[in-house]
């Protein structure tokens, strides 16, 4: 599919069935296909991200993943409180990439068409920018602080993997490029290797704990996550945020869309969805099917010794203290991409 077809679809779907809500505002387009020309090819493993803006100031559930018109989108909901004030935008270093170009869908109130006129033209500008590299910085170590070692080893491994990999972001966002998620390690390679500090995404992987794994064990692994992901779909009921992500319309995402980078040569680059879709998929049995929870238990386990190197809490603990004192070289690289990338100004 082309992404002009998915962004109609998007379209199509905002005016169906987000325009008559209660409280709604408007809708604008985020994620990875902002910026990318109508006539470029949508991968199976990717989707539209669409954020639905509403008054409410505790918004309803994301419908998360859906098919609409044979494309693959992913709803958000953000409150319009959080967009009120531009400047605060442009300090977010989630939110202020989808006002540097115009995405907007639908803006009833011409809010959001303001917003864009107002960040768009000082995105780009290096004080901004700056304090969105520490916007990611302080997510690094504000979850990495907030680590509960009583919770379970499924909820544990997450805790300390989503901070870890958010030091992708500090740079991806000094290189004025898209925080994504899925895709971080392999998007922060290509800006390392641009910018001349490829010996640095060594250390990133390194953190990770996946520097040295084999495509061969990455590609077991994979197998083990799609048997836990195909056992977890039809018995999830508990809303978790993540829970449309485990869903059959989600599995070209979660489980081919590691398949597609391992074919490339990439299995490093997978390590870091698999091990997120496979606590996910625990922290969902654990509460929904505690006996198949226990049964593939040992498959996570391994996954995550073996891809990651981490078999316990303290491990983790560990872990944490490293990423901490990597964080000043860390700013000191995006500090050196900051003045090295030849589209900030000022």
């Amino acid at each position: 599919m082309r992404v002009g077809a998915a962004r109609a679809a998007a379209v199509h779907w905002v005016a169906a069935h987000a325009r008559s809500a209660p409280g709604y505002r408007g809708a604008y387009f985020s994620g990875s296909t902002v910026g990318l020309p109508d006539d470029a090819e949508l991968a199976p493993s990717s989707d539209v991200d669409v954020v639905v803006v509403t008054e409410e100031p505790d918004p309803p559930a994301k419908p998360g993943k859906l098919r609409y018109e044979e494309a693959l989108l992913e709803i958000t909901y953000v409150p319009l409180a959080e967009l009120g004030d531009p400047e605060t935008v442009l300090t977010s270093y989630h939110l202020a990439g989808s006002f540097r170009v115009d995405t907007v869908i639908d803006d009833p109130t011409g809010g959001l068409g303001a917003l864009y006129a107002s960040v768009s033209p000082r995105f780009a500008e290096r004080g901004w920018v700056r304090r969105r590299c520490l916007d990611a910085r302080h997510r690094v170590e504000n979850r990495l602080a907030a680590f509960d070692a009583s919770a379970p080893f499924h909820e544990q491994v997450p805790a300390w993997m989503f901070p870890t990999g958010v030091t992708t972001h500090v740079l991806l966002v000094a290189a004025l490029r898209n925080p994504t998620v899925r895709l971080r390690y392999r998007a922060v390679r290509e800006v390392l290797s641009g910018y001349g500090q490829p010996e640095l995404y060594r250390e990133l992987l390194e953190l990770l704990g996946c520097a040295d794994v084999s495509g061969r064990r990455v590609r077991h692994h994979v197998g083990e996550l799609a048997r836990t992901f195909d056992a977890t779909v039809p018995v999830a009921r508990t809303p978790f945020f993540f829970s449309s992500d485990l869903t059959a319309q989600a599995r070209p995402i979660a489980v081919d869309g590691s398949l597609e980078l391992l074919d490339r040569g990439e299995h490093r680059e997978a390590v870091f969805w698999i091990v997120a879709t496979f606590a996910r998929c625990h922290t969902v049995l654990a509460a929904d099917d505690p006996a198949l929870h226990a049964a593939r238990l040992p498959a996570f386990e391994a996954a995550v010794a073996e891809l990651t190197g981490i078999t316990g809490t303290a491990d983790i603990l560990a872990r944490r203290e490293e990423v901490t004192r990597f964080l000043p070289r860390l700013w000191t690289a995006a500090e050196d991409i900051l003045v090295a990338n030849p589209d900030i100004t000022g």
